[in-house]
């Protein structure tokens, strides 16, 4: 059983996240102490336990008592089967940050997966569910045959009561494997390996903004959309910043903006260029600021020349390992990278070159 330091590098959840699905890929278990001790308050939080609750539901996983504040933990992993799964987080609790350890094994299950999943569909430290469908999901595509992420509802903090769908259709079934060293064979040889290095050039600004349908009598969407498209306007290219007024539990909202690269005038649609940058709605936070914080982080995104934006870089590395020989350039490499990398170099025979900004892996043999 593999043993990990839960207060490694940044001592947050993603740690337990990620192991949870190499783990599960793998068929290792492990034992972690010192869950979240680098938080204000450590052990496990509702969208941890809603992960493994889920993995034992979809594989028939083991694990010992898994409580709220729980700083340790084992798990015996199974493997995922295919279906339609419910999973009602009961709080906030991020939606995205749940996936996180469900996707990668959900990738290569025996045949389709669909995952219902309530929680907060944005907050505070996470990508919001839109991040996750524009940002990451298309990096993913060359694995399955279809990845689709559906949002029927907007759910915001406190209460929550957000809903997502999100498909998987496999391609390549673990099940076909021996050994999970196979799969990854037959992966290098058939898919193409993740290569972003070059920011390429670009060619098209979006948004969305999703907010509670009350604020509309402040003007609140006109305030965010037009400030935004004001400060990424300089960039000369054309911006699209879409508005959805939703009914919600709690008042909220969320502003994601990505842009669009291109290479010798193609989008790739195989090794897609985007970098985003979000921002919260909150009480007592006004809307230009909202804007402001959004367009900020985008455009110190677009000038650092890199490739892949700080928070797409950790979420990327599980699935790089996939495929060796992988490299990305981000804008900076953070504690959450360092993380992550920890984890998968225990759970996978790999090794992750950081090398200033520029992270790449070196062929993978899973003992």
């Amino acid at each position: 059983m593999l043993e990990l330091d839960g207060n490694c590098q940044e001592g947050g959840g993603a740690l337990l996240r990620v192991a949870l699905a190499a783990s599960t890929l793998t068929n290792k278990p492990f034992k972690i102490t010192n869950i979240r001790a680098g938080r204000p308050k450590p052990g496990l939080k509702a969208q941890h336990i809603n992960t493994i609750k889920a993995l034992q539901e979809m594989s028939g996983a083991k694990s010992s008592e898994a409580e709220l504040g729980t700083t340790e933990l084992w798990f015996q992993p199974g493997q995922v089967k295919s279906g339609n799964y419910t999973i009602d987080i009961g709080t906030a609790g991020s939606i995205t940050l749940l996936l996180q350890g469900l996707i990668l094994p959900c990738l290569f299950a025996p045949a389709k997966v669909t995952l219902n999943i309530t929680g907060g569909t944005c907050g505070k430290w996470q990508a919001s569910v839109d991040y996750l469908k524009e940002l990451l999901l298309p990096q993913l595509k060359r694995f399955v045959n279809k990845i689709d992420l559906r949002i029927l509802k907007r759910g915001y903090f406190p209460r929550g009561g957000g809903e997502i769908v999100l498909e998987i259709t496999p391609k390549y079934k673990l099940k076909d494997f021996n050994h999970v060293r196979e799969l990854v064979d037959k992966l290098s040889s058939e898919t193409k390996k993740i290569e972003l290095v070059d920011q390429g050039d670009l060619e098209q600004i979006r948004g969305v903004l999703n907010l509670s349908q009350e604020l509309e009598q402040y003007n609140v969407p006109e305030r965010v959309t037009h400030t935004a498209k004001m400060l990424v306007s300089p960039k000369q290219v054309p911006i699209n910043i879409r508005t959805e007024l939703v009914n919600t539990f709690s008042t909220g909202g969320d502003l994601l903006l990505w842009s669009v690269h291109s290479k010798e005038d193609d989008v790739s649609n195989i090794n897609p260029v985007r970098l985003a940058g979000d921002s919260l709605l909150e009480k007592g936070k006004k809307s230009e600021i909202v804007a402001k914080e959004a367009a900020a982080k985008l455009l110190k995104e677009l000038d650092s020349g890199a490739a892949v934006d700080s928070y797409l870089a950790d979420q990327l590395l599980q699935f790089m390992l996939l495929l060796p020989e992988s490299k990305i350039e981000t804008s900076e490499v953070t504690k959450h990278c360092l993380t992550n990398i920890y984890v998968l170099e225990k759970f996978f025979s790999v090794k992750f070159n950081v090398n200033n900004n520029v992270i790449s892996v070196e062929k993978v043999i899973v003992e």
